[in-house]
Order: C-alpha cells, then structure tokens, then sequence
C-alpha cells in the first residue's frame, strides 16, 4: 500500500503535536488530607479537570506533616493549593507560606457562611467545610442523658471515657469547652488541665477509626469526638447517642489557600471555587465526605442528620480564634503531658 507523502508527514508529525498539546497543559498540584479521595476525585478533580482542561495532582498526608513540607519547599514552591485544618492554616499564615485570596476571583464566595468567608482574619483561606465538635455516649450504659462537659466526670464512667489527644484537632477544642464549662476564662486554662489530670480517662485517641473501634469493642461509654466521625460510628449498630450540651459545642473549619509563590494562582482560584460551588458541596455532602460552607445547599434528612448543616445548626457553635490556639498551643501540649497524660 502506498501512502502520500504529505500523509506520512501527518503520521510521523501526530505524536509529536499530541504530546506538545499534553506538554502544554497545566498541572495544578493540591496538598491535602488524602481522606475519602476517591470520592473527592469524583465530585472534585474528574469534574474540574474536565472543566479547565489542565491536570490537578493531590499530594496527601496529615497537617503537621504537609505544613512542615510548604516550610521546607518556601524558596521553590511546588504546591498550589493547600487544604488544612484552620489553626494548622494560621501556622502556615504567620510564617508567610501563603498568598492574599481575592474574593472578587471567587464567585460563590457570597453563598459561603459568615464564619466561612475569612477564617483567619487575614484574608488568607475560605473555609469549605465545617464541624462540631461534641460528646458521644451509650444509650444503654447511661441512662441519664449527657448534658454538659461536666458529665464526663460522673463516678459511673470512670475508666469508660476516651480523650482526642491534644495534637489532634479536636484536642484543643475539648480543653476549651472544659475550661469554659469550669468557669475558666480564656486567658487561663488551669481549670481545664486540673480538672482533666482527674478524669478517670481509658485512653487517649489519635484518629477517629481508633475511637470508632473502642466504642464497638464496648471498651468506651463516652467521648468528645468530631461530627465527621459520627457517619462511622453509627455503623458500629451500638446504641449511641450526640449529646446536647447546654455549655455548646465548638465548631471547626478546614480551609483552602494558595501557597505564596505559587505560580498558577489564577487556575488555583477557579479551583478553590469550584470547591465552593454549590453542586460540588452538595456532591461531597451526600457521599458524608464535608458538612458544606455553602449555605444554598439542601439535603435529604437522613444525610444531614450525620453532618454539621443548616443555618440553625451551625449558629450554635462556637468558633475558636485561630489566634488564641496558636498562641496558646505549645504550652497546653506541654501542660497536657506534665498534667494530663502523666
């Protein structure tokens, strides 16, 4: 057979052009929690992708460690877009690892939360998800409901209760809202810390797949945990309840930025975007990934029963400064362990 020449140019020039055409396309590179990525490669990456024509590479790993690494990698930069734990996000702030967003780039910033729109205080992230963070308990080894903070140190739950370490995110969040149920002001702790060195406590939980296990082994009654855990736990098919506490619930946000220096600020503000776009928080919602930010989205009863949602909901937390856990951090970790763990 033969074949034209200009044909065989076509043929030989093809390859050449496709992979100049591949080359050409941007690579948009997220650091973030590698939890449930399979669907948030579903609801988020597979779609933006499609929609920008550019490729999205997740790097994964816990706060401490990929804060450690934008710290590392300040001169050269090889992240865009960073998702973190809010006061994990302040750290990364003070030190200068990230760029000013620009909410005019971001059109659903005004379908976001209040407490979503500039967690930080200082224009850095939006927040696109949030959590309470409360109390778990047994409905059948506990017959009185738990109401407060304070009822953690009822005599029949000594040696049944689990405590988030400190390190945690929800660690400091429980130091707070005990020292607050304590009457302790913000400015001293001590009434948390001397309370917690008495707690009758079985064991201190890093992740919440530990606690989830704890509570089907029927080793724990009660335990201060995130919302974002209760999906898992109701699998357990125990009898649980989430407690109402009179002395609230904290609330937690996890945020998006742009890494400082990054060089494709513009495609990281599309995707910081469509992460707060009202069908993607509705995606992430009803696969129980994220309760959303965005306000506009509306669930089934029954998901958002396992979520943090709904205006009514969500006015009810207490949000922590960023600030004041930074500031305070190292010293309650030092305090946790000299006063606490022991």
């Amino acid at each position: 057979m033969k074949i034209h020449r200009s044909a065989r140019l076509l043929f030989t020039l093809l390859p050449l052009t496709l992979a100049a055409a591949h080359a050409q396309k941007a690579t948009l590179v997220v650091s973030g929690f590698g939890i449930a990525q399979d669907k948030i490669d579903k609801n988020i990456t597979r779609p933006f992708e499609a929609k920008c024509g550019c490729n999205v590479v997740f790097e994964v790993g816990n706060n401490a460690d990929r804060l450690a690494k934008l710290g590392a990698r300040r001169a050269n930069p090889n992240v865009d877009v960073v998702l973190l734990a809010d006061y994990f996000a302040k750290q990364a702030s003070a030190q200068g690892l990230l760029e000013q967003l620009d909410p005019a780039l971001l059109t659903n910033y005004s379908k976001l939360y209040d407490f979503a729109r500039d967690p930080l205080k200082d224009g850095t992230s939006v927040a696109f998800t949030v959590y309470s963070v409360g109390i778990v308990y047994r409905t059948d080894k506990i017959t009185k409901p738990i109401t407060s903070w304070k009822d953690l140190w009822r005599p029949e739950l000594a040696g049944k209760v689990a405590l988030p370490n400190i390190t945690t995110t929800q660690g400091p969040p429980t130091v707070w809202l005990v020292n607050r149920a304590y009457g302790g002001k913000d400015s001293n702790a001590s009434p948390a810390f001397i309370q917690l060195g008495k707690l009758k406590v079985l064991t201190y939980y890093n992740q919440s797949s530990q606690l989830t296990s704890l509570f089907a082994q029927d080793e724990i009654w009660a335990a201060p945990v995130g919302r974002f855990a209760w999906g898992g736990l109701l699998n357990t098919k125990k009898p649980l309840a989430w407690a109402r506490l009179s002395d609230g619930q904290a609330g937690l946000v996890n945020v998006a930025s742009i890494v400082k220096g990054s060089k494709n600020a513009a495609l990281a503000h599309q995707f910081i975007d469509f992460m707060l776009s009202t069908p993607v928080q509705t995606a992430q919602a009803l696969d129980l990934v994220d309760s959303p930010a965005n306000k506009q989205v509306k669930l089934p009863a029954a998901v958002a029963a396992q979520l943090t949602v709904g205006v009514s909901q969500v006015a009810g937390l207490r949000f922590m400064d960023t600030a004041y856990v930074l500031a305070n951090r190292d010293n309650w970790i030092q305090r946790w362990n000299r006063e606490v763990v022991r």
